[in-house]
Parts: structure tokens; C-alpha cells; sequence
């Protein structure tokens, strides 16, 4: 029992070198949880309000009556209370300004544990538009501000390494263990700039450099997803190459790449990586001491008792991402008691797993909906951000993420989840829903719905240099066919 006492004593203490970065990251975190709850208020009910492409209260009412009250556990959401327009779009402007309050350093633990509740309860009411890696990665890098209030512990930097380090190193490993052939013949950048989902004109100048620079670039993605994370946990030197390479690489995808947060959030986890000797080098004078002004209170008391949770969260995290991450590259089957523990656990919010881009798209298959009246004459929806117009300028849009402009890649191949979701949102276009109507540009059926709605298929690809300077086009397009069907409007 001493021993443990003595460990649980060293991993709990102060780490005294981490105060300024601390203090930084819990100020930048409170802008990302801005940015991304701004982002879901101007979505959130057109996506899963009630006349929304995938209405929450349908399956909150579906869950409950599959499993009673034990439903909260596996969807921990504050919306079981109420799941109108009005608490929806509540919880996301509520998150704008308890950002705000965190970012002025009000009631920083409290703010810190409100913002996580509603990004998780909000995570579980977006269903499959937010069921992405940035919205798990900023909820466990929320999760485990919350244990800064008190200074930054030994083992809260490890957490803090750990976590970079799964999103760093599983998604290299999931390029490899994909057996996708571009990642493999070292092809992949020859198409990412074209086929991702939301390209912005940066990509365009990316596409046009040689093939051999390309394939460099994919031996650089390798060298920093699957070499610099083992140098998180290395020496001070390594820690600072490490974070130097892995912020140099962010910023090249922030140069080419609509990818809304992540790639600030992972810049953000690279204060972890530096110390207050490099960062009092870094950072005005002027500013250090806005920062660091809670650096004597969190010196001078003893450690709050919340503290004394971590290491059982640390546990959870382990044993989730590692039994999560060994299933997903070697197919392995574990126990159900364990698997139902870490999906409990992966559930609300923490010890998730990471592998971004591990397939690559290798032609743009464009999505463009239309309505008729007459099915004679057809008039084209327009969406905000992804490609339609040839001669449209891809547009910047970090950190916002419109997520349904996103989800339309994800369509074309046809799989039966995207499908589902896809089908729900062209009966809401034909009853003429106003909430899903506002997350589109352009509705050419201003009056009423159209009678008939059909999705035709185009293959876009970038033009080249010359062609962009005798068209002043982006894109040139080749017409596939019509996708699967033509559908009359629903009594």
C-alpha cells in the first residue's frame, strides 16, 4: 500500500515547468470550443432538430424504449430532459459563452466541466454529422483541462502526451494497416488535393507540383505519423522536435486543407511538448502575466480532491484506446465484458481512436441535386462550400465546418449508413423544411417544393495551370449518370 501511495504521490505532483503552457493551452482551448460551438449553432437544428434531416427525438424515443433508463449511459446527453429547436440551439450558444468566460478565466474549473456536458451532450445529438475524430479529440483534450485548474501534473502531461500520440501514431498506422495502394505506392498526395472532402484554393497550387515532390510528401506524412510521436516521450530536444515537425505539418494541411479545428487543436497539444523556458521566449512580456496569474493560487493549496479521480480516468483511457486500437489493426476479439467497457467509456467522450485518411478517394464524384415540377424541366440546389460551380473559387473556411457539405462526399459510394441519412435529406428538400433548407446556398423552389427530385453524378477534377488560365476555371467536370433513382414528392 505505501508503494502505491508513494506512486500515486509522484504522478499526482506538480510539474512546475508546465504553468505558462498550461495556462495557454486552457486559453486557445476556449476559442476552439468557441469556434466549434458557433459553428454547430448555425447547423445544429437543420441537421437534427425536428423537422431535421435526422430528428434527435426519434431515436432518443427509439433508445428508451429499448433499453429504459439505462439508456442515458450509453447516450450521456442533457437532452434526454428536452429535446426541442429551442434547447438544441441553446446548448450551442450557451457553449459560445462559457467559451468566453473560460477565455477571461471565469470560474475556470466549473466553465471547463459546463462546456464538456453540452459538447458531449451535443456530440450524441448530432448522430452521424458529428461523429468525427475532432469532435472525440477536443472532447478528451476538454476532459483533461479540467484536472489543469490545479497545475499541471506528471501524470496529466503523460495523458496529455498520450493523447497526441494516438492521434498522431494510429493514424499512421491505420494508412499501413488499410492496404489502401495509393498510401502504399506512395501515390496519395496525386490525388488528396482534388478528392478531399472540402478542398480551398491552396489545394488547387498544391495540385499542380510534380509527381516526385508529392511522393516526398508522403514519405514526410510517414516520418511524422509513425517516427516523431515516439519522440513525445523522449528527452526535452526530442519533445521540441517533436512538436516543431508536428506543427510545421499542420500548418501545411491548414495551407491546403478545409479541416476545421483539428489542425489548430493539434498545434494546441504541442504546448505540452515546450516548456515555460521556451514559451517565456516565445510570448510577450505583457502577456505571460495574464496567463500565469493563477500560477501562485494552484501553487499554494493542496490538491483539490477531484484531482485524486485521475488515475482512474488515466486507467479508463489506457485500457480503452489500446483494446480499441488493437481491435481496429489485427481484427482481434476480446472479451464482451471489455468491449462493452470501452465503448461505455469511448461513449462519454474519452479513450477514442484515431486514423485519419487511412483510404484515399481517388477521383471527386460530385453530388448535384435537382427539382422539378414537371420532370421535364430541372433546376439545381445549391450547397455553400463544396463544389459546384466550375469557375467558383474553393473557399477557406477554417474552423468552421459545415458538416452537411462535408457528409455529401461521403455519399457516392454508396454505403448503406451514408445512404440512410442521404435518403432523410432529399424527403426533407420534397416536404420543403425550412431548418434543412437554411443549411443550403441556393433553393430554386422558393414558392413551394418541386414534385420530383433527382441527384445527378459528375467526376470533378482540378484544371491545370493552362487551363485555369484560358477558362478561369477551378474545376472541369465529366457527366457519370444519374444516381440510383428519380423520386416523386411524398404525399
Amino acid at each position: 500500500m505505501n508503494i502505491i501511495t508513494r506512486y500515486l504521490s509522484a504522478a499526482l505532483s506538480k510539474s512546475d515547468d508546465y504553468f505558462l503552457a498550461s495556462g495557454l493551452f486552457i486559453k486557445l482551448l476556449a476559442l476552439i470550443y468557441f469556434t466549434a460551438f458557433l459553428s454547430l449553432s448555425v447547423q445544429i437544428t437543420g441537421l437534427v432538430g425536428a423537422d431535421g434531416i435526422l430528428p434527435f427525438s426519434e431515436l432518443l424515443d427509439y433508445l428508451y424504449q429499448n433499453h429504459g433508463p439505462l439508456a442515458w449511459l450509453y447516450k450521456p446527453t442533457l437532452f434526454w430532459f428536452n429535446s426541442s429547436d429551442f434547447a438544441l440551439k441553446a446548448a450551442t450558444l450557451l457553449g459560445c459563452i462559457v467559451s468566453m468566460l473560460l477565455f477571461f478565466g471565469y470560474k475556470q474549473k466549473g466553465s471547463l466541466v459546463v462546456l464538456f456536458v453540452l459538447y458531449l451532450s451535443l456530440l450524441h445529438a448530432g448522430q452521424i454529422f458529428l461523429m468525427f475524430q475532432w469532435d472525440t479529440l477536443l472532447l478528451e483534450a476538454g476532459f483533461l483541462a479540467i484536472f489543469l485548474n490545479a497545475g499541471p501534473s506528471r501524470l496529466l502531461l503523460f495523458l496529455f502526451h498520450w493523447l497526441l500520440f494516438r492521434l498522431r501514431f494510429m493514424s499512421g498506422v491505420s494508412k499501413l494497416a488499410s492496404g489502401d495502394p495509393s498510401w502504399a505506392n506512395l501515390d496519395t498526395l496525386k490525388y488528396y488535393f482534388e478528392t478531399q472532402p472540402l478542398p480551398h484554393a491552396g489545394a488547387w497550387y498544391f495540385h499542380q507540383l510534380p509527381d516526385w515532390l508529392l511522393q516526398a510528401g508522403v514519405l514526410l506524412v510517414f516520418f511524422t505519423e509513425l517516427i516523431v510521436p515516439f519522440f513525445i516521450f523522449l528527452p526535452r530536444r526530442f519533445r521540441l522536435f517533436a512538436a516543431a515537425t508536428t506543427i510545421c505539418m499542420q500548418l501545411l494541411i491548414i495551407a491546403t486543407s478545409n479541416h476545421n479545428w483539428i489542425n489548430l487543436l493539434t498545434i494546441v497539444l504541442c504546448l505540452f511538448l515546450l516548456d515555460d523556458k521556451i514559451l517565456q521566449k516565445l510570448l510577450p512580456q505583457w502577456l505571460q502575466p495574464v496567463i500565469l496569474r493563477q500560477k501562485t493560487d494552484a501553487a499554494a493549496t493542496r490538491l483539490p480532491r477531484h484531482q485524486y479521480a485521475l488515475p482512474v480516468f488515466a486507467v479508463l483511457i489506457l485500457l480503452s484506446s489500446i483494446t480499441a486500437f488493437s481491435a481496429m489493426v489485427s481484427n482481434m476479439k476480446f472479451p464482451a465484458a471489455l468491449a462493452n467497457t470501452t465503448f461505455l467509456v469511448r461513449s462519454w467522450g474519452i479513450g477514442n481512436i484515431y486514423h485519419i485518411f487511412p483510404t484515399m478517394q481517388t477521383e471527386r464524384h460530385e453530388l448535384q441535386i435537382e427539382g422539378s415540377d414537371d420532370a421535364k424541366e430541372w433546376k439545381s440546389y445549391g450547397f455553400k462550400y463544396k463544389p459546384g460551380a466550375l469557375d467558383k473559387r474553393p473557399e477557406f473556411i477554417v474552423p468552421h465546418q459545415p458538416r452537411l457539405d462535408w457528409m455529401i462526399w461521403f455519399v457516392p459510394p454508396r454505403n448503406t449508413e451514408m445512404l440512410y441519412w442521404f435518403d432523410h435529406f432529399l424527403t426533407r428538400l420534397q416536404q420543403g423544411s425550412p431548418e434543412v433548407l437554411d443549411l443550403l446556398a441556393y433553393n430554386p423552389f422558393p414558392d413551394k417544393p418541386p414534385a420530383y427530385i433527382r441527384v445527378q453524378v459528375f467526376q470533378y477534377r482540378f484544371t491545370t495551370m493552362a487551363e485555369r488560365e484560358q477558362t478561369g476555371n477551378w474545376w472541369q467536370r465529366e457527366y457519370l449518370g444519374e444516381f440510383p433513382f428519380v423520386r416523386p414528392r411524398m404525399p
